[in-house]
C-alpha cells in the first residue's frame, strides 16, 4: 500500500477513492497561490502560501519546534514516494530516504535529532507493483513496509520494526513514543513502541482497518480513522484481501483514546471517507478530511470538530481535494496537501496559512 498516515493516505485514501489527489513533484518556485480568505468561505485562513509546485507533494508534518517540515514526494527521476525535508517557505528541499522502494510517513522526532518513516527498501530497490484490477477496485498492503529511524539528513539509518507484513504510518509523541499501524496480527491494527523498537503494545483489537494515528500535544490520547466490521461478507472480503496484501477502500470515521487503548470512542459520524486526522494544539479539538459534503464523494474538504464530537465546522470550501493537515505546533500556523491552483489537474501540492480563530 502507499500508505496513509493521516494515513499514508493520499494514494490510498484519497488518491485511490477519489481519483483526485495524486504523489507528485515539483520545486519551490511558481505562481503564488490565491490568498484564502473570508469571502472564499475559508475564515480561518489567512496568508495562504503554496510550497510546493507540480507533481504529488502531501504528508507535509512539522519538527516538534515547527522549524522545518518533513513531507513525501515524487519527483523527477525518483519513480516513486519518497521522504524530503524542506523550510517554511518550500525552500531547500533535501531527499533524506534512501531513494529506493517506495516511502511514506515522514516524522520529526522531539529535539530534531532524528527522523522515522517507513519504506519498502529492504523489499528490492524497484518500486513495488500496484495490484490490476481482477478483483475489483483495491490498493496495496505491502508487506514490504518497516519502520526506520535516522538522522535529519538521512544517515545512521536504523531499521526499528522486523515482522513479517505491513509497518507503516508511524508518528511520534512528545515523549518520543511512536504510535503505528500494523498488520503483524493478521488485522490492521495500531500499535505503540518506544523509538528505538522496543516495548511493542498493540491498542486495537477490532476487525476492520484502524490506523492513521497521532498523539495529542500532551501524548494523552490517540487520534485515528478506522471503520469496524461486523461478522459477514464485507468482513470475510476484507480479511480475504488482506491476506494478499490489499485492501478494498471502505467508509471512515475519527475515533479517539487513550495512549494505553483505553476509553476508545468514535467522534464523527458523517458517513462515507473521514480520515487524515490532527489535533489543535489545545487538545479539544481535531482538524480532519471529508468528502462527506460532496454527493460525489470526490472533493474532500477540511473540517474541525470537537473531541466529544460537537462543534463540527467546515474549514476549507475549495472545489478539490484538500487533505492532510496539520497545525504547527504553536497553532499559528496551518500546513495541508491540496489539489487547489494545479497546473496540472490531479497535481497535489504542500500549502501553508496563517490560522485565524
Amino acid at each position: 500500500m502507499t500508505a496513509v498516515c493521516g494515513g499514508g493516505e493520499c494514494n490510498a485514501e484519497a488518491g485511490h477513492v477519489l481519483g483526485r489527489c495524486r504523489w507528485g513533484a515539483g520545486d519551490a518556485t511558481g505562481p503564488p497561490a490565491p490568498a484564502a480568505d473570508a469571502g472564499s468561505g475559508e475564515g480561518h485562513l489567512t496568508n495562504l502560501r503554496q510550497l510546493t509546485f507540480g507533481g504529488q507533494n502531501a504528508e507535509a508534518y512539522y519538527a516538534f519546534d515547527g522549524s522545518r517540515l518533513i513531507f513525501q514526494t515524487t519527483r523527477e527521476g525518483v519513480p516513486c514516494d519518497q521522504i524530503y525535508t524542506m523550510e517554511l517557505d518550500g525552500s531547500d528541499a533535501t531527499m533524506v530516504s534512501t531513494g529506493d522502494g517506495r516511502t511514506t510517513c515522514g516524522y520529526f522526532f522531539p529535539g530534531g535529532e532524528s527522523i522515522l518513516y517507513a519504506s519498502t527498501h529492504l523489499g528490492g530497490s524497484e518500486c513495488p507493483p500496484e495490484p490490476g484490477f481482477e478483483m475489483g477496485y483495491v490498493w496495496p498492503v505491502y508487506d514490504s513496509y518497516d519502520i526506520f529511524t535516522a538522522n535529519p539528513d538521512g544517515s545512521g539509518l536504523t531499521r526499528i520494526t522486523e515482522t513479517d507484513g505491513y509497518d507503516a504510518e508511524a508518528t511520534i509523541g512528545p515523549d518520543g513514543r511512536v504510535v503505528f499501524t500494523s498488520v503483524r496480527d493478521g488485522d490492521m491494527e495500531i500499535y505503540s513502541m518506544n523509538g528505538d523498537g522496543t516495548d511493542v503494545t498493540r491498542l486495537t483489537n477490532r476487525p476492520g482497518p484502524d490506523g492513521g494515528p497521532f498523539f495529542s500535544p500532551d501524548g494523552s490520547k490517540i487520534v485515528f480513522r478506522a471503520r469496524e466490521i461486523a461478522p459477514g461478507p464485507e468482513l470475510d472480503d476484507f480479511n480475504t484481501l488482506l491476506a494478499q496484501g490489499l485492501w478494498r477502500p471502505t467508509a471512515l470515521e475519527i475515533f479517539v483514546m487513550d495512549a494505553d487503548g483505553g476509553n476508545l470512542h468514535q467522534v464523527t459520524d458523517m458517513g462515507d471517507a473521514n480520515f487524515a486526522p490532527f489535533w489543535h494544539p489545545d487538545g479539544e479539538r481535531i482538524i480532519f478530511s471529508s468528502n462527506s459534503r460532496d454527493p460525489e464523494g470526490r472533493n474532500f474538504d477540511l473540517f474541525m470538530i470537537h473531541e466529544d464530537g460537537t462543534g463540527l465546522e467546515q474549514i476549507t470550501f475549495n472545489d478539490t481535494f484538500d487533505g492532510f493537515p496539520m497545525f504547527s505546533p504553536d497553532g499559528r500556523h496551518l500546513v495541508f496537501a491540496s489539489n487547489r491552483n494545479a497546473e496540472v489537474e490531479g497535481d497535489t501540492n504542500v500549502f501553508i496559512a496563517d490560522w485565524v480563530e
